[in-house]
């Protein structure tokens, strides 16, 4: 009986423990977007790539193409304004959706969808933004 009530008072402790991870999973990523868009900011390319997923890296495979990419088809996400942390999902272990509202360089409001992927060693990366501009920004 002892170890039914101790295997029942566990169970909080476990879906808080739960929970936690995944708030630790989501600011790490929330950290790494920031990191690139403040690496975007500062100019530095190679620092900016180095967020990227190896799958973006095999279609980008240089800093050059991936900068060229950004600057041409991301303009609001390569010289953010502002920008701002919206909804998250984490849709699976290591495995995170998440909403950037963005005042682009042209003073629009822009939605950029990022999904990142945790990498073997842990860290997470980029593995892929959309961008679309954005009627009204809601957090």
């Amino acid at each position: 009986m002892r170890r039914v009530l101790f295997a029942l008072a566990l169970i909080p402790m476990l879906v808080a423990s739960i929970a936690f991870a995944g708030d630790a999973e989501i600011k790490a990523a929330q950290t790494v977007i920031d990191s690139q868009l403040k690496a975007f900011l500062a100019d530095d390319g190679a620092t900016a790539y180095s967020y990227a997923a190896p799958n973006v890296k095999r279609i980008f495979p240089t800093v050059d193409t991936f900068m060229n990419m950004v600057t041409n088809g991301y303009a609001p996400v390569r010289r953010p304004q502002s920008y701002s942390f919206g909804k998250v999902e984490q849709t699976g272990p290591g495995s995170i959706i998440q909403q950037v509202l963005i005042v682009g360089p042209d003073g629009k409001d822009y939605e950029a969808v990022y999904t990142l992927e945790q990498q073997p060693d842990g860290s997470f990366k980029i593995t892929g933004c959309s961008l679309r501009a954005s009627t009204s920004v809601s957090t």
